[in-house]
């Protein structure tokens, strides 16, 4: 079939996403901050001098005998700020799709269900020559450009030998249509034109290639409002060698958790966690580009290795825990729309748990 236009590709996406997710993150959302607004939470005592007697809740009042007002969650449009690493270590995969096609998936969940009136989204592009900001903005138009984007950047030029199950198999068909390559730029007819991109302006980095957390640190100083602000990475950017370190980029999540509310998007391949039994292999490094030869064939070899990507992956959910960040792991071989389905239950379980029931607020309401 050959290699289907970006548009094509990106309604797949969008129907895809619409169709299994829709009426998920539709509607309301909550304020970040208490004010004006119609979503009631609850009752306090009144204030002399500072609430308005309109806001005065009568029936707590009758039923405690002091005067209570009622509090309501402010109306206010949500601004999504997302971080989307597309450093070579995302340009690896061994299943139905590689890390940087399950980064645009998420990216079109987050961006079709937080679309709303007056919602706006912006975003940041991490990649290995600098960091690439794209300002908010609010429509549909704004989202596709984005997508667009993402699905035609350029990709890490490496030509290992694949063959193996070490990296994405040349050929292999994907959710949006067409064959992975590895290491190879899209086709000059699947680049984006610059009427079909949202604007972009390339902001300064440090002395060198960027890190994760450089790019964690510039989000947050341009995302002045409260917000959503959502990381799509595999974290490996910035891990300590050994036991008992901290990964570089926890502080800057921490402090970004401070002001939004933070979505830790961790995209994953199997491969990364086991090696299978196939012989010699060479590993390729997609960062640096170093190679070493490994056989699989010793058992012990793949224990250890299996080990370490445990214990490394546990380092990063832990380490986004303590920074506040809510944590949501996909993988490259698995059902990543249920894995959202099964995200946002949670998440609104939690939330409904956390919030006090009206009935029991109110009172005698009735």
């Amino acid at each position: 079939m050959g290699q289907l236009a970006p548009e094509h590709r990106l309604r797949r996406l969008e129907l895809l996403v619409t169709r299994r997710l829709d009426g998920l993150l539709h509607g309301q959302h909550l304020g970040l901050l208490p004010g004006p607004g119609s979503e009631f939470t609850g009752a306090r005592e009144y204030r002399p001098g500072e609430d308005e007697v309109r806001r005065m809740d009568w029936a707590v009042t009758a039923r405690t005998t002091l005067p209570h007002v009622r509090e309501v969650d402010a109306d206010r449009e949500l601004t999504t700020w997302l971080l989307v690493d597309a450093t070579p270590s995302m340009d690896f995969g061994t299943a139905e799709l590689d890390k940087r096609e399950l980064a645009v998936a998420a990216v079109a969940a987050v961006g079709f269900l937080t679309a709303g009136v007056g919602n706006r989204l912006g975003a940041h592009l991490l990649a290995g020559t600098g960091i690439r900001r794209f300002p908010a903005r609010t429509g549909r138009a704004h989202l596709l450009g984005l997508l667009r984007l993402l699905l035609t950047a350029r990709r890490a030029d490496t030509s290992a030998d694949t063959s193996a199950g070490t990296g994405s198999p040349s050929g292999r068909p994907s959710l949006f249509g067409r064959p992975s390559p590895v290491g190879r730029p899209p086709s000059p007819a699947g680049r984006p034109s610059a009427t079909d991109v949202p604007s972009a302006a390339d902001i300064p980095s440090p002395a060198g290639r960027p890190s994760l957390a450089d790019a964690i640190t510039t989000l947050h100083r341009a995302a002045a409002g409260r917000g959503l602000a959502v990381l799509v990475s595999d974290f490996l950017d910035g891990l300590p060698d050994g036991e008992g370190g901290t990964p570089a980029w926890e502080r800057a999540v921490r402090r970004l958790a401070v002001r939004h509310q933070v979505l830790a998007v961790e995209v994953v391949d199997p491969r990364e966690l086991e090696l299978p039994d196939v012989g010699l292999v060479t590993l390729v490094d997609p960062e640096t580009g170093r190679r070493r030869e490994v056989s699989t064939a010793d058992r012990r070899l793949r224990e250890r290795y299996a080990a370490a990507a445990a214990g490394q992956r546990e380092l990063v959910r832990q380490a986004l825990r303590r920074a506040g960040a809510t944590h949501l792991p996909l993988r490259t071989d698995s059902d990543w729309v249920a894995e959202i389905v099964r995200h946002v239950h949670t998440q609104r379980r939690l939330a409904g748990a956390a919030r006090p029931p009206v009935a029991a607020v109110r009172g005698g309401a009735a």
